[in-house]
């Protein structure tokens, strides 16, 4: 845990302190479970396998209790201990990245659909490698931002936001190679279709990762930074250009 993490969970009921970190613990096994749902529908994509796709569409409820589970207990936080101040922005962070976790997997659950209906069509010899490239990418940025959420670390957060673009350039990259592919020869265009979708997705779990890093530095730094440029918020949470980031490990 970091310096500036130090100021959470110093409370003198020790049972709030307790209530605090299983907080944060159910929306890490949140995170967990939406980093499994999306790890096998990209697998599902460039497996061709109709049956996996389907199967990790259908377990989406799994994710959905979870958050229900969760809200509540913030709620109930929040009318019986009155939080204030950095518990408050905890409490309100969490609310905030429950939301993207499930939409990430809402994103996830439409990917097992198309793998689903793309497993039907010819594969192209590649198995959809620039898919998969995009999908590693987010695949990344959401695993290193319940990082950053567990270690409350600001730094590593703002990397991730700076990675949104470059997945961004991703998602043009292929959506412009569908178009041509399309306008190529008509009978794929269902194909490449649901394969501009299968992007779309993608590049909307990196937004959803984003989020999460955004609220990780309005966790610590109370600062809320959306809209503002990444240069500005370096200064205004004073972290330095060129901070090195995490490598992607599993947590335990």
């Amino acid at each position: 845990m970091t310096a500036d993490s130090e100021q959470f969970g110093q409370h003198i009921s020790r049972r709030f302190n307790e209530e605090l970190e299983d907080l944060r613990s159910e929306v890490l096994r949140m995170g967990g479970l939406v980093e499994q749902h999306l790890d096998v529908a990209i697998e599902a994509i460039t497996a061709g396998d109709s049956a996996m796709g389907l199967r990790v569409a259908g377990e989406d409820y799994r994710i959905n209790e979870l958050e229900v589970s969760i809200d509540e207990e913030c709620s109930r936080i929040l009318a019986t201990r009155g939080p204030a101040a950095a518990d408050l922005r905890l409490i309100m962070a969490v609310i905030k990245t429950i939301t993207d976790l499930e939409r990430i997997g809402d994103e996830a659950q439409r990917i097992g659909y198309l793998a689903s209906s793309l497993a039907s069509d010819v594969r192209p010899h590649d198995h959809y490698s620039e898919l998969r490239a995009l999908g590693e990418h987010v695949q990344t940025m959401l695993h290193d931002a319940l990082d950053a959420f567990s270690r409350l670390d600001a730094g590593d957060a703002l990397l991730i936001i700076e990675e949104d673009k470059l997945v961004d350039e991703e998602y043009d990259r292929i959506t412009r190679q569908c178009i041509s592919l399309m306008m190529e020869d008509a009978r794929t265009i269902r194909r490449f279709m649901d394969v501009s979708w299968v992007a779309r997705a993608l590049e909307r779990i990196g937004d959803h990762a984003k989020n999460v890093a955004e609220y990780v530095i309005y966790m610590v730094h109370g600062a809320d930074i959306r809209h503002t440029r990444i240069e500005q918020i370096r200064e205004d949470i004073g972290v330095d250009e060129g901070k090195p980031g995490r490598s992607k490990e599993p947590r335990g």
